[in-house]
């Protein structure tokens, strides 16, 4: 038995793969992955591949960009990991401060965790145990949009708006209230906006509802009016975060500042689970004092090594000037896009990339694996989201790749 053949066995004998028909995943022998470089992913038998969304949102510099890798063996020649409770640590210190460091005098507090889910969770439980202990106890409601995809721990699912992310879980998760657009929020009934303790939404663009942006000064609109009724901006930066979208946060295109951002996937580069939430001294100063205590953590909270991961990528983008290219790098793909038959009502945020086909966007996306080209379909939508050092070579090669 050949090593391919062996992995894959091995795989469909024991593993469970995220958002996967697991019956048809048992029909097919996929690429087993074994290392990167820049844009290219590569299989144990040496075909390489273009990684066409970033490894699901995450990888920023391409893969096994050289300084990630050293940050990264640095730290764990002197610590991986060491408790957050109780005990400080040099480098989540570090990159408190930078992160706080995007908005000051705003967000000035940051609160780590290991993923996107658990950023929105972080949000959303500190919103909701504020108003509790600060005088605020009949707010304890949650306002969403409906299509939002904000995870998949409990409380994030059950304010997400697509039906097949949140079947069995809406109705025991949080209170919600779902709005379609800006204008509903003009028309919520008077009970709704005095028991709600904050809204959330992906701002300028929503990921798993097909890529669909938010008209241009909604994020603005929204802050105002957050702002007016006394309600907590939540906004998940998880996707838009990290220069996709040309500035280094999507809430800067518009000059928002929320009471919490929710940040995750590029943080590290793409290199290491990592996930942040920024928020207000305001929410800050609310739990202090005894029995105020924001009771939630996990054990890997401000890990040494993410945290190393992520200064590094702050530091590349500097030295890179990567946001510099970003517009002009997605202009030209969609550009191109748009000149293909195939292509049908494309939309485009930054680098951040989707249009829609026929025929079933599976189906399209398995030719272009087959050219070397790798990303996933959000039903008939297909993602472009390739990391943002892409150069003009390689994004030439993946428009090649498009089925005629």
């Amino acid at each position: 038995m050949d090593l391919p053949n062996k992995w894959i066995q091995a795989d469909h004998a024991h593993a469970w793969h995220p958002f996967t028909d697991q019956e048809e995943w048992e029909r097919e022998s996929a690429p087993v992955i074994a290392r990167g470089e820049g844009v290219w992913l590569f299989d144990v038998e040496g075909r390489r591949y273009l990684d066409g969304n970033s490894s699901i949102w995450t990888n920023i510099h391409g893969h096994s960009h050289p300084d990630l890798v050293l940050a990264i063996q640095e730290q764990a020649a002197r610590l991986c990991h060491s408790s957050y409770l109780g005990l400080a640590s040099e480098r989540a210190s570090e990159l408190a401060e930078a992160l706080c460091a995007f908005f000051p005098g705003t967000l000035e507090r940051c609160f780590f965790s290991d993923d996107g889910s658990t950023a929105l969770e972080v949000a959303l439980k500190m919103s909701l145990q504020w108003r509790q202990q600060n005088g605020e106890t009949e707010r304890r409601g949650i306002i969403a949009f409906e299509d939002a995809y904000h995870g998949d721990t409990l409380g994030a699912a059950s304010i997400g708006g697509v039906s097949r992310f949140i079947k069995g879980y809406a109705e025991v998760g949080l209170e919600v209230y779902r709005v379609a657009h800006l204008d509903d929020l003009m028309n919520l009934p008077q009970v709704v906006i005095e028991s709600a303790s904050a809204i959330v939404i992906e701002p300028l663009i929503q990921g798993v509802a097909g890529m669909r942006p938010w008209p241009e000064g909604m994020l603005l609109s929204l802050r105002a009016w957050s702002q007016e009724k006394g309600i907590h901006l939540i906004l998940d930066e998880v996707m838009t975060g990290f220069g996709r979208t040309g500035a280094m946060f999507a809430c800067q295109k518009e000059g928002v500042i929320p009471d919490f951002l929710c940040l995750a996937k590029g943080l590290t580069g793409g290199s290491m689970p990592l996930a942040a939430t920024l928020m207000t001294s305001e929410i800050y100063e609310g739990f202090k004092g005894v029995g105020r205590s924001f009771f939630y953590g996990h054990s890997y909270t401000g890990n040494a090594l993410g945290c190393a991961a992520a200064l590094a990528s702050l530091a590349i983008f500097k030295k890179e000037n990567t946001l510099s290219e970003v517009e002009e790098k997605g202009a030209y793909l969609e550009g191109e896009l748009s000149k293909r038959s195939f292509v049908k009502a494309i939309r485009r945020v930054g680098l951040m990339i989707g249009f829609d086909v026929t025929g079933g966007g599976q189906e399209f996306c398995r030719v272009l694996r087959e050219r070397g080209v790798l990303t996933r379909p959000i039903l008939d939508t297909i993602v472009v989201m390739p990391p943002l050092s892409i150069s003009r070579d390689e994004m030439d090669f993946l428009l090649a790749a498009m089925p005629e």
